[in-house]
């Protein structure tokens, strides 16, 4: 199916040439869709209200969902965790190696480990490599700004890109000298200009693919600017093969944030986008409440569809002449067109379900 077909733009970006893990059965790398991750918010000792978790993160999209262990009580849950999650399941690791191998036991799909929390780690690696390599499971070398080895903290002075990156490759040629390969990086900052830097230079120096996140983004607001901003950069460059947005928020808003920023790239085909009118004089509608309740009605259309909700009838229909369906308001009334032509005028009360019945006419699959 073509790029137009599926609702993208017909741009496709070069994807930079990484190679590829498979996380469960989801590839990751080496040309796979850019897949969406989160971690859930819940003590992971309390299996159902983790697997609850982790079902509402699948419904909104999360295509793979890390959980945190930092005890011995987390460990013993993966195994039922793994097994009744719909996605694929990676455990996150700071400060003991033993529950990497509690975690490949338990059936994860993948596991993450944080160099600079690791304590003693560099000894277990021969060991690590030989479980992973004997159940096919991938590790992430997760490096962050906030737990940076030390020696590289006294080399550089901060966590400079030069530093993040420095620290991921030597973690990855302890598992490359034992014949170990199947490694994801991510090279984490709140800063969204060092964050960038340090995944570019990453870029340059390996092929393993790269998990792209902007760690401690802060609230929804802000967190999600600064996470659209770095990761629209990086993959307009083609850098990047699977994203997390971190949050001070549900970890459903995460998933949805990072959905949005994939098909505002053309990286997943697109479901319902709102075309609207900015805060404008000439305005002769609520616009704000008008978009809100459109975008409430079409929630969850089953086809990829492009709305123009526009305030007024003096731009309204040329702005939005590239959208599937779509509404000019003026004067109590709403022009109601379909591809840019004008197919009906009906009262500004009865716009949403017009525009909801004409989408489901015109635009629902057979």
């Amino acid at each position: 199916m073509s790029a137009v077909a599926l609702g993208l733009p017909d741009l496709p970006v070069r994807r930079r040439k990484s190679r590829q893990v498979r996380v469960g059965d989801l590839p990751v790398g080496g040309g796979a869709p850019v897949s969406v991750q989160s971690m859930t918010t819940t003590v992971t000792a309390d299996v159902d209200a983790t697997l609850r978790q982790i079902a509402e993160l699948t419904a909104a999209g999360c295509e793979i969902v890390r959980v945190a262990v930092p005890s011995s009580d987390d460990a013993d849950a993966l195994s039922a965790i793994a097994a009744k999650s719909a996605i694929p399941v990676i455990a996150d690791i700071h400060f003991q190696p033993r529950y990497v191998f509690a975690a490949i036991d338990a059936g994860c799909a993948a596991v993450r480990v944080n160099p600079g929390n690791i304590i003693k780690f560099d000894d277990k690696v021969a060991e690590i490599a030989r479980a992973a390599t004997a159940a096919r499971v991938p590790i992430r070398i997760g490096v962050n700004a906030g737990s940076l080895d030390k020696r590289l903290l006294a080399k550089y002075g901060r966590a400079t890109p030069e530093a993040l990156v420095e620290s991921a490759l030597w973690e990855c040629s302890l598992f490359e000298q034992h014949g170990f390969a199947d490694l994801k990086i991510s090279v984490k900052h709140h800063d969204p200009v060092v964050m960038i830097e340090a995944y570019r230079q990453l870029a340059r120096r390996c092929e393993y693919p790269l998990h792209l996140g902007v760690i401690e983004a802060g609230p929804a607001f802000q967190g999600t600017v600064k996470s659209a901003v770095a990761f629209g950069v990086l993959l307009a460059e083609g850098i990047g093969d699977t994203i997390r947005v971190s949050l001070s928020a549900p970890p459903v808003e995460e998933v949805k944030v990072g959905a949005q920023i994939l098909e505002s790239l053309g990286l997943r085909p697109r479901r319902l986008e709102i075309v609207s009118c900015p805060s404008c004089g000439s305005a002769q509608v609520d616009v704000y409440r008008l978009a809100e309740r459109v975008t409430a009605a079409f929630e969850g259309f089953p086809v990829p569809l492009r709305v123009a909700v526009m305030g007024c009838v003096v731009n309204g229909p040329g702005e939005a002449r590239e959208a599937d369906l779509g509404v000019s308001s003026g004067n109590g009334k709403g022009q109601i067109f379909v591809r840019g032509e004008v197919v009906k005028t009906v009262p500004e009360s009865r716009i949403v379900e017009t525009l909801l019945e004409e989408a489901l006419a015109r635009f629902s699959p057979e």
